[in-house]
């Protein structure tokens, strides 16, 4: 009978430990769910500068009237490339940007200026 008892203690002793850890683990995760809403801002931010990047490649094509395609052909890639580029999927490589900056008739550096607002 008195190992009965000591069972029972044991048994309430570990259900009693997963019941602390699970209450642990519920607020651990609470918490990483708060910091991650809190960063928003900062990943929203990051979004816009690729974004940005992104409508400024587009809105020099536009205003020399060139077509994705063209653009795609004169510096040697895939016109989804481009489109990639545009909106802001993807960053073109240095190459690339030096290719599109020549090919807009600007510096790379006006290009990277505009982003940097």
């Amino acid at each position: 009978m008195a190992m009965t008892g000591l069972f029972t203690i044991g048994f309430l002793l570990i259900n009693l430990f997963l019941l602390v850890a699970g209450v642990i683990l519920i607020i651990l995760l609470i918490k990483a769910l708060l910091k991650y809403l809190k960063t928003e801002e900062v990943r929203s931010e990051k979004a816009e500068v690729r974004k940005s990047l992104g409508e400024v490649l587009k809105a020099y094509r536009m205003e020399r009237h060139m077509t994705q395609e063209f653009v795609a052909d004169a510096i040697g890639v895939s016109r989804q490339a481009v489109s990639k580029w545009e909106n802001g999927s993807t960053d073109p490589s240095t190459s690339n940007l030096l290719a599109l900056a020549k090919l807009y008739g600007v510096s790379a550096e006006q290009l990277l200026k505009t982003i940097e607002q």
